[in-house]
Order: structure tokens, then C-alpha cells, then sequence
């Protein structure tokens, strides 16, 4: 006796019932004729001008040349300049609102610091990625730029549950909701949590996957240590200089400044503090009149980076040397943003004559002659 494969049977089903589906359609179609009138005829005749009109007007080589010079090398897997595109759309898709502090008058800037400060605690306690926090982040401040009025007893829960959205799309083995209502001792529920999830994802329209800073710097920094085998799958950068470039980014994106640019730029400006504007340049497609803006206001942040010295590779238990880089760390990073924030309020041009972290790279000097000192 054969026995049929379960699965088989079921295709074979499926198939059959296809068929007589189609086969009653057909009948049903064959007996019915649409009668045709004036007024059809013309709103067909307009829909089908109009149709074509917008074909004749849609530009298809937007989606192929970048807007910025490409920098990836030819890939074997995939169009570069397409590749490049998509990256420069999404970056430009995923807005922010510098402004959204005005919307709550409960809130200050500070308050958000404080909330990412602690999240960036919580990400190293689980081992979450780099990526995890800044998609967390954005989605904070993305989803903060939709409500009004928020309370300062709920950023903690809207935080919370920014980084357990983050977590599961990132990480392969993401904490379960009870780890993430313990991080909290008390203040939010599970059910809190799972709910303010569902409201975060309505909210952001579910557009959850922007090219972050750290993504960015991925790619920046593969281009700087590309090797003739041009591959780009396979990190070939030195971890010791993504850590301390990252620490800038992470010092940088608790002010609400970091917000008046894209996280491309910010990346690039990062980066631009640790080597030559040429080299920026060459890996970002970037132009000094678009980095100039960005990378003068990141000066006091890489300067309080100087008085603590810069960030080590830490290692962790279970964690793969080649992904070591990745973990998202916590250092003193409010101490570092008070710093910064202190080096704001100098005089523009003696902020830029102040020394700068070593090996790192000063903006140009101001056009301006500097004052002389008195006898």
C-alpha cells in the first residue's frame, strides 16, 4: 500500500480546489459582459490619459544615481549606485523634530538625556547591540514629535518599551518583557509595557528600520579599510577606533542638538574628528561645506571626551570576539554631556583654539582674525 506524503496530499488539495475556483470564475465571467455607456467610455478614456501621464513623468533614473557620489566598490550581489540610493532615501525618509520638547511643556532636554543615558545602561547589562539602543532612540524621538503633554512619570515606560521593540527586531536572542518590566524596579508593568509597545508601532506608522548613526559609521568605516578583495559582508576595521569614534556619537546624541542633523552627517562628523576631511570625504560622499555645520558643534563634545580619555574595547562573557564592538557600553556620559554643554557657552572661536582629544582633527580655523592678547 502507498502511503501519500501528508504534504503532498495537502498541495494536492489546495491545487484542486485552485482549479475549481478558477474554473467557477471563468463560468461566471464568461456569462457576464459589462455594458458599455458614454460616461464609462470617457472616465475610462481620463483614467488611462492620466495613467500615462504620470508614467511619462515618473523619472526612473532618481532611483539609480545617487544624490551623493557612491563610495561603495562594485559588489558582486547587487547594483552599487542602487544600494548607495536606498541608503541616502532612507536616511532622508526618517524625520525628526528637533522641536518636540515644545509639545510637552512638562519635559525638559535634560530629562531625555537622562531616560537615554539609562538605556544605554540597560542595553550593556543584556549585551544588546549598538544598533539596538539607536534604533531605540529614534523611535523615542520619533514617537515623542506625534503627542502632546507627555508626563515625565511616563518617559521611562515610552523608553522601555522603545528598546524592547529595538531588541526584537535586532538581536537574535532579545530579553523577554519580565526582564525588561525588572530593569524598570516596578515603575512599569508587562502589560504596560506590551501595550505602549502596540502605540508606538501605530504611532511611527511602523516605519521601524532607519539607517542609523552606528549603521552609518559601519559603512564609513568599512570604506576607510576597504582591502583590494572588496568586500564589504566582513568587518575589516580596527574595533579600538569604532569604540572610541561610537563613544563621540554616544556623548553626542543625548543632546537634543543632534537632532538638526541626519544620521549620516552625524556619523561622518564623528568620524571626521578622527581622521582628514579627505577621507570623510572619499567614504561619505560628503562635501566640507556639508559636514561644516555639524562638525564644529560636535567640537565641545570631543573635547570632554579628552579630559576622561577615550573609550577601551570592553570585553564580555558569551560575546564573540569578532562582535565585541558591537555591545552598546555605558560609561559617565551626563558627566561628559555637562562638560560639553559648559564648552557651549564659550566664545565660538576660543572653543575652536582649545585643544582637541588626541588624534583627533580640528575643525579649520575661523576666517576671522583672533583678538590680540593684552601686554
Amino acid at each position: 500500500m502507498y502511503l501519500q506524503d501528508p504534504d503532498e496530499e495537502i498541495a494536492e488539495m489546495t491545487k484542486k480546489r485552485q482549479c475549481e475556483s478558477q474554473a467557477c470564475w471563468d463560468l461566471a465571467t464568461s456569462s457576464y459582459q459589462r455594458i458599455s455607456t458614454p460616461e464609462h467610455e470617457v472616465e475610462e478614456q481620463v483614467a488611462r490619459d492620466a495613467a500615462l501621464l504620470r508614467f511619462a513623468q515618473y523619472n526612473f533614473t532618481d532611483h539609480c544615481t545617487p544624490t551623493r557620489s557612491s563610495p561603495l566598490p562594485v559588489l558582486c550581489w547587487a547594483n552599487r549606485d542602487h544600494v548607495w540610493n536606498n541608503l541616502l532615501q532612507k536616511d532622508q525618509s526618517y524625520i525628526r523634530d528637533r522641536r518636540f520638547m515644545e509639545r510637552h511643556p512638562n519635559l525638559q532636554p535634560k530629562m531625555r538625556a537622562i531616560l537615554l543615558d539609562w538605556m544605554m545602561e540597560v542595553c550593556e547589562v543584556y549585551k544588546l547591540h549598538r544598533e539596538t539602543f539607536y534604533l531605540a532612540q529614534d523611535y523615542f524621538d520619533r514617537f515623542m514629535a506625534t503627542q502632546r503633554n507627555i508626563l515625565k512619570t511616563t518617559l521611562q515606560l515610552i523608553g522601555i518599551s522603545a528598546l524592547f521593540i529595538a531588541a526584537k527586531l535586532e538581536e537574535i536572542y532579545p530579553p523577554k518583557v519580565h526582564q525588561f518590566a525588572y530593569v524598570t524596579d516596578g515603575a512599569c508593568t508587562e502589560d504596560e509595557i506590551l501595550s505602549m509597545e502596540l502605540i508606538i508601532m501605530k504611532e511611527l506608522k511602523w516605519s521601524l528600520n532607519p539607517m542609523t548613526p552606528v549603521s552609518w559609521l559601519n559603512v564609513y568605516m568599512q570604506m576607510a579599510y576597504l582591502r583590494a578583495t572588496g568586500e564589504m559582508l566582513v568587518p575589516q576595521f580596527p574595533q579600538a577606533t569604532f569604540v572610541q569614534i561610537a563613544e563621540l556619537l554616544d556623548v553626542c546624541v543625548l543632546d537634543m542638538g543632534c537632532l538638526d542633523f541626519s544620521y549620516g552627517m552625524l556619523a561622518a562628523s564623528a568620524l571626521f574628528h578622527f581622521s582628514s576631511l579627505e577621507l570623510v570625504e572619499r567614504v561619505s560622499g560628503y562635501q566640507w561645506a556639508d559636514v561644516e555645520q555639524c562638525v564644529k558643534w560636535m567640537v565641545p563634545f570631543a573635547m570632554s571626551i579628552r579630559e576622561t580619555g577615550s573609550a577601551q574595547l570592553k570585553l564580555f562573557k558569551g560575546i564573540s570576539t569578532d562582535d565585541m564592538h558591537n555591545i552598546q557600553v555605558h560609561v559617565q556620559y551626563l558627566q561628559l554631556l555637562e562638560r560639553a554643554l559648559s564648552y557651549q557657552q564659550m566664545d565660538v572661536e576660543q572653543t575652536q583654539r582649545s585643544p582637541a582629544p588626541s588624534g583627533v582633527l580640528t575643525p579649520p580655523p575661523s576666517s576671522e582674525k583672533p583678538e590680540s592678547s593684552e601686554p
